[in-house]
């Protein structure tokens, strides 16, 4: 009964998604034109020999019976506008719950020392550089009549203006967990009445004609939407040393799942989507707990995320992703193009899991031989550890840094890494 139908007897055109006339055929109730130079590329790009296994074409998937409705390209253009309102409600949320919820728990925005008004130094911070080196100080020390370390302190306070407050990060973090929680609790009550969350091989029994329901539509378009959304707030959330990185990260999610989309991997999608939510919203409960100074509690949640966050991504994920889409699909509906693609996309997240695995145990381990966190490289504080550096650079001392169980940054330095905070 899971034999690939025919495909319907039909003439070979359009062989893409779009017809003659360059008319998009993402869908059957939107019809827009393709300009005629876009033709060539077009064709090109949605060549149904890379998309599709062999003896599908595009036309047997345009045109389904009544009632029937599969993954079309033009879907995921529907995550555009989901994610400015998830932008909104996700404003709305933090000014009207998260804050709220911040003060219950006595989090307060801290009193930062501003730097004193030098329109030269602003000049340079803001066009040139935060950090000038010696040649630069001392040029600046002769214009200005300032000793270098009074320059030094200048450029330190003035990073500091821009440090985000407990209070805001606080809020970020709540945000973060109540997606988390709710997209990750959707997606188990979701999997949990599907065949193929208990039998893999039916991610890909009658492979490309498997139906998209309204569940499962909305769970893949609300998880792009989120991801499109951390992508417009990054140019408005707390400011990052891995701005760039994680650009590339969220970037390269939105791809593979739209990628995923296209093809009408949606099945095996959903797998790999509810593993990597598993740990996200114990690691942002954990940020909280930290933001709070429950430092107990935050130990305790550190520890469940990273036991969750090994086992799932280098015990279930390749034993079980993997498996199916190496070895069943092979079986099943055999290689063609995309489907290497999509596997050496998932590879490559593999070797990421080993690396990211690795860094939580070595930062696990530190944190139980030494009694704290060593400083985080990329830190959700900034501020606070360039002012480190730059004081070590400028002779003074750099502020104490305090231990894992009473420190207010004792392990949120590593809790925030965008290596495991924003992986999928």
């Amino acid at each position: 009964p899971w034999q690939l139908p025919q495909p319907i007897s039909r003439p070979r055109e359009p062989v893409h998604p779009y017809d003659t006339e360059g008319r998009v055929i993402f869908s059957s109730s939107s019809v827009s034109l393709l300009p005629p130079n876009m033709a060539a590329l077009s064709a090109w790009f949605w060549n149904e020999r890379f998309w599709l296994p062999h003896n599908v074409t595009w036309a047997d998937l345009a045109d389904p019976e009544p009632g029937v409705e599969y993954p079309k390209a033009g879907h995921v253009l529907s995550a555009l506008p989901l994610a400015l309102g998830i932008f909104a409600v996700r404003m709305l949320f933090e000014r009207f719950v998260a804050l709220p919820c911040a003060y219950i728990l006595r989090i307060q925005t801290e009193a930062t020392r501003r730097a004193q008004p030098q329109a030269i130094l602003e000049k340079v911070f803001t066009s040139i550089t935060k950090y000038p080196d010696t040649r630069r100080l001392e040029g600046l020390s002769k214009q200005l009549d300032w000793d270098v370390r009074r320059i030094q302190r200048w450029f330190r306070h003035r990073r500091n203006q821009d440090k985000p407050s407990i209070l805001t990060k606080f809020c970020e973090s709540m945000w973060r967990f109540t997606f988390y929680l709710y997209i990750f609790t959707y997606g188990i009550r979701f999997l949990w009445q599907s065949s193929w969350l208990w039998d893999t091989r039916q991610c890909w029994y009658n492979y490309p004609y498997q139906i998209l329901t309204p569940g499962l539509y909305y769970y893949y378009i609300t998880e792009l939407a989120f991801y499109w959304s951390l992508m417009f707030s990054q140019f408005t959330d707390i400011k990052r040393k891995d701005f760039l990185i994680m650009f590339i990260h969220h970037l390269a999610t939105i791809s593979l799942i739209s990628f995923s989309y296209v093809n009408n991997m949606l099945r095996v999608g959903t797998l790999v989507m509810c593993l990597h939510d598993t740990s996200d919203f114990l690691l942002e409960a954990a940020k909280l707990a930290n933001y709070a100074k429950y430092q107990r509690v935050c130990d305790t949640v550190f520890a469940m995320f990273g036991a969750v966050f090994v086992f799932t991504r280098l015990i279930i994920y390749p034993c079980w992703i993997l498996n199916t889409t190496l070895f069943e699909s092979w079986a099943i509906i055999g290689p063609y193009p995309s489907w290497w693609l999509f596997n050496a996309l998932l590879l490559v997240l593999q070797v990421l899991h080993i690396i990211w695995s690795y860094l939580i145990v070595r930062i696990a381990f530190k944190a139980m031989v030494r009694g704290k966190v060593s400083k985080d490289d990329r830190s959700d504080i900034e501020s606070s550890s360039e002012e480190e550096s730059d004081a070590t650079k400028d002779g003074t001392k750099p502020p104490q840094r305090h231990s894992l169980t009473k420190g207010e940054n004792g392990t949120n330095g590593h809790l925030a890494m965008g290596v495991w905070g924003q992986e999928h």
